[in-house]
């Protein structure tokens, strides 16, 4: 019989890890190469096949969080790094002075969705600082046994007493209360406090059904397991990758749109080796490797090129197309972007929501 827990803890548990150092590579390798990543980064699938047709050793060392990225280079030596992953939103604030520019024509854009490419944040002063990998939403993830796709549409739908402790919560007030903006009529570059209040009325109504609020794997882990059935704030990253064991656990965009989340590469500015970080950059935009960090063992997510070599079932999991992802991106909106006052006043909003019953 199926275990969904150990199953799913076994593919999803590295997001509760700690940092750490990977070498997934051969000890003879005549180069090598030290990279920041993300857990799906870390997948052999995606690691070993740019180490054997480059002769390099790649040292991965998985962060959670662009401020613990940062305190990790701030700890090591000019030159220590070569690589890092990190939030697309995050890029502009630092990269002048942590990356090193990149050439548009070393890089594979013209396959990417507009949407994706992210030139406003990735691009600084006419100079491209970091390239988008991987991408998804913030969504609803269910169990379609329980419910269907129409049942789940919408987050106001979600209110309705049938859902009552069958919810759970995805525990990060941005996208969530982005969501809750956009189902209310903002979009989230017009979120201001002016708006709380509808996105406050909607939340409570959804806490009031919800069995649980949890972070990644505590929310991931109740609906692989059938605690609930239904995840506010999840997406393709929860169930794709659990849908070949359980096909019932699904998701959905909502009707009226998703919450854009983007995951770029770029160049350490002190990197000794940057004409072979290129080189990675580039293996991980290839069909090839678009597909395996796609399918990590880690966690599943949209990848960046219109031509990764996903099969059809893959492409199936993911509701993958040109067509679906387009219509899908032109209804998205990106996460909220508050000042630091209306972040305050956004928190302060998270946790009346938490503490009601």
């Amino acid at each position: 019989m199926f275990d969904a827990r150990s199953s799913f803890m076994a593919r999803l548990g590295m997001l509760a890890f700690s940092v750490s150092v990977l070498a997934l590579s051969p000890a003879n390798a005549t180069e090598e190469l030290n990279a920041l990543v993300w857990c799906d980064n870390t997948d052999p699938a995606l690691i070993e096949p740019f180490e054997k047709a480059n002769d390099v050793k790649v040292n991965l060392k998985v962060y959670e969080g662009t401020g613990a990225g940062l305190s990790i280079l701030d700890q090591s030596q000019p030159g220590d790094w070569d690589v890092m992953v990190i939030d697309s939103i995050d890029v502009q604030r630092i990269a002048k002075e942590r990356f090193l520019p990149l050439a548009d024509d070393s890089l594979p854009l013209a396959s990417q969705f507009p949407e994706v490419r992210m030139d406003d944040v990735l691009v600084l002063d006419g100079k491209r600082y970091a390239v988008t990998e991987k991408w998804g939403f913030n969504a609803i993830s269910y169990n379609s046994k329980a419910f269907s796709a129409e049942d789940v549409s919408t987050l106001k739908k979600l209110t309705d007493p049938k859902f009552k402790g069958r919810l759970a919560i995805y525990d990060y007030y941005l996208p969530v209360e982005g969501m809750a903006s956009v189902a209310t009529g903002t979009p989230t570059k017009d979120f201001s406090e002016a708006t709380l209040a509808p996105v406050k009325d909607l939340m409570l109504k959804l806490k009031a059904n919800s069995k649980l609020v949890g972070e990644v794997s505590a929310s991931q882990t109740a609906l692989a397991t059938g605690e609930v059935d239904v995840v506010v704030g999840a997406g393709e990253w929860v169930t794709a990758g659990l849908h070949a064991e359980n096909p019932d656990l699904d998701f959905v965009i909502p009707e009226e749109g998703g919450i854009l989340w983007t995951q770029s590469l770029a160049i350490l500015k002190d990197s000794k080796k940057a004409d072979l970080a290129l080189k990675f950059i580039q293996h991980v935009l290839s069909p090839e490797g678009q597909a395996a960090l796609a399918t990590s063992s880690c966690y599943w997510g949209m990848p960046a090129q219109k031509d990764a070599a996903l099969n059809d079932e893959q492409k199936k999991t993911l509701k993958f197309s040109s067509e679906q992802q387009a219509k899908d991106l032109a209804a998205s909106n990106r996460y909220p972007a508050p000042d630091a006052e209306l972040d305050k006043k956004m928190q302060d909003l998270w946790n009346d929501v938490l503490q009601a019953n």
